[in-house]
């Protein structure tokens, strides 16, 4: 005889509000420990600082590598991320849609970046970089990062697409329009939150990515991640804490930006199907 768990007790609320609450911190207070350090008046790393000051900013805005490093870094992931939204798009399309021998094996290979080690990925595509002599070169360096940045959106409208109801796509023919009219006014605005999320991991997963990087970038394109390394590796002052708090900034503003754009969407959807009934 099966016995359920209750978890809807005042106690047992506590205890996972608490559980939650630790592993929250535990995955914030390291990233949290940065932004103090950011504003450090020491000349090296170090926690808590001996005082506080601007200075490593400063340094920052002053030195254009670390622009440049970061300007390439966007244009790069806005590459990737157009790329990336437009083949997983229709990746996921094909993958759910479709019904055709080996969905199951083509399947495992797009999302082989997310299981492969990174190191091996990176490797691979160095030597066959190697070989069509594109090593250094940034939009090459897009192509490799929309290998991993796709599954990533696969991933996402896959799981938009699982709990669509196709009904609404019958209805809407029924009612006369034609097939880019349905996917346009009925499939897009309901699969739009899976797309923005893909999107928006797509990005994040090129803008940080560093693995590849170290193999296939060249003297002069050196993406913020690569600056961050060999900044670490020659020297430890505080201006890589504080790229790494504008770093940071920069994603949670994705995140938020991607989780209100995705909440407004799902209320006009239920809006306009709410209507249609």
């Amino acid at each position: 005889m099966k016995r359920s768990i209750r978890v809807s007790g005042p106690v047992t609320q506590a205890v996972l509000g608490a559980i939650a609450l630790l592993v929250a911190l535990f995955l914030i207070v390291p990233v949290l420990i940065i932004v103090p350090t950011s504003f450090s008046a020491g000349s090296f790393l170090s926690f808590p600082p001996p005082g506080f000051s601007l200075q490593w900013y400063q340094r920052l805005l002053e030195r254009d590598v670390w622009a440049e490093s970061a300007w390439l870094s966007v244009w790069i992931a806005l590459l990737v991320t157009l790329a990336s939204t437009v083949l997983g798009t229709l990746g996921a399309f094909g993958l759910v849609r479709g019904s055709f021998w080996g969905q199951r094996i083509i399947l495992a290979f797009i999302l082989s970046p997310l299981i492969i080690p990174g190191v091996i990925v990176a490797i691979a595509i160095y030597f066959f970089y190697a070989q069509m002599r594109l090593v250094g070169s940034p939009i090459a360096i897009a192509v490799a990062h929309t290998t991993i940045a796709v599954p990533f959106v696969v991933i996402n409208v896959s799981a938009s697409l699982q709990g669509f109801d196709r009904r609404l796509e019958m209805a809407a023919q029924n009612l006369g329009a034609g097939t880019w009219d349905t996917f346009r006014l009925v499939t897009l605005p309901i699969i739009r939150p899976g797309i923005f999320a893909g999107a928006l991991f797509a990005f994040i997963s090129s803008f940080d990515e560093l693995i590849i990087a170290l193999f296939i970038a060249g003297p002069r394109q050196v993406t913020l991640p690569l600056r961050m390394w060999e900044s670490m590796r020659s020297s430890l002052d505080p201006t890589l804490a504080a790229v790494s708090v504008l770093a940071v900034t920069v994603s949670v503003a994705l995140f938020f930006t991607s989780h209100w754009l995705q909440a407004r969407t799902r209320r006009r959807t239920r809006a306009l199907v709410g209507g249609g009934e």
